[in-house]
Order: structure tokens, then sequence, then C-alpha cells
């Protein structure tokens, strides 16, 4: 009786080292908050200069019977953008030569295009309308015309990567009595676009 007495004290003295234990105590690892993801742009963004080349079809049309033609047109542009998030708004400058001939009248020589756009982010795809001044030189009966109408249209542009772009651009270019002529001319195009983006 007095050993087990003697035991039940001993386990009683011993028992707050065994909940306690010898060891240090393990603490838990403690985890560092994490971010949430950011979704990057997917087109990467269409902010800043690019400059580039075009070629399609063009046809011309005037009020005088005959004096109506299509052909190859194309060129070189350069422009700016800036992407304000969905919203992207620019100003660009293109230049297209011609190989439109008019008839018998003559032919369409070049056109040069001051336009602004204004388009839509769909990420890698942008899509826009454009509205701007359109300069053209025509040779008319053996005589040169230039005359200055305004042009409108609607176009699309891919990227291929962050400097790549392929697109296509259709617009309409109006003169309304063309040099001083009496005479109202319009011409449409539609054009397949590449561009590099600095």
């Amino acid at each position: 009786m007095k050993f087990l007495t003697s035991l039940a004290f001993a386990t009683a003295l011993s028992a707050p080292a065994f909940a306690g234990g010898l060891t240090e105590p393990v603490s838990e690892p403690v985890l560092a908050p994490v971010a949430a993801p950011v979704m990057a742009h997917a087109s990467g963004e269409w902010t800043g200069f690019y400059a580039g080349a075009q070629l399609g079809y063009g046809a011309a049309s005037t009020q005088i019977t005959g004096a109506n033609g299509n052909g190859a047109i194309g060129g070189v542009h350069a422009g700016y953008r800036y992407d304000f998030g969905q919203f992207v708004a620019g100003a660009e400058l293109a230049y297209n030569g011609a190989n439109i001939d008019l008839g018998t009248t003559g032919k369409l020589d070049n056109m040069t295009q001051l336009k602004f756009m204004a388009g839509y982010d769909l990420g890698k795809t942008l899509v826009y309308g454009t509205v701007g001044a359109t300069h053209a030189n025509a040779t008319l009966g053996g005589t040169d015309y230039s005359d200055t109408g305004y042009v409108f249209g609607v176009g699309m542009d891919y990227a291929i990567n962050d400097k790549w772009t392929v697109g296509a651009e259709v617009a309409r270019n109006k003169f309304n009595n063309f040099d001083s002529t009496g005479i109202d001319a319009s011409g449409n195009t539609a054009q397949i676009r590449v561009g590099y983006r600095f």
C-alpha cells in the first residue's frame, strides 16, 4: 500500500512535465496572404505609335458618263493610338498610290488621308470607325486636278504579338465639286493592312 501511494504521488508530480513536454513547442507555420491574381490585358496594350502598309481594291465614280473605274490601290500609313481601357482613340496619316483608270478621260493617281479613329478594345482585336479628310490627285483629259474631300469607314486590327498587327479597312471618299470643275466624285476602297507597333 505504501508502494502504491508513492507511485501515485510520483505520477502526480510528473504529469505537468508530460503535459508540456521537455522539448520546445513546435509553432504552426504562418502562411503569407496570397495576392489576388491581376488579369493582364489580353492585347498587351494598344497605346503607342505604329506604321505599316496597305494594299487593296478601289472603285471611283464621277458624274461624267463613262468616267468610272476600278483597280489596285495601296501605300503606307503611320499613326498614334491611346488605349483608355476598352475605348481606343487615335489619328492616322495614310498615302495611297492608285492604278484606277477613269474610262477614257483619265485616271486617279493617288490619295492622302488624315483620319481620326475611335474603337473598342476586344483584347487582341481592335474594331474601329474612322472619319477625316482625304486629298486626291487625278488626271482628266490630260489636265492634272486635285481636291480635298472627306473620308469615313470602318476597320479591324488583330495583334499577332506585341509588335505586329494585321487587319482590314473599308472606306468611302467623297468630293463635292472636284477642283471647281462642277463634278462630284467618290471612291470606295477595301484594303488589307500590316502594321508594326513601336
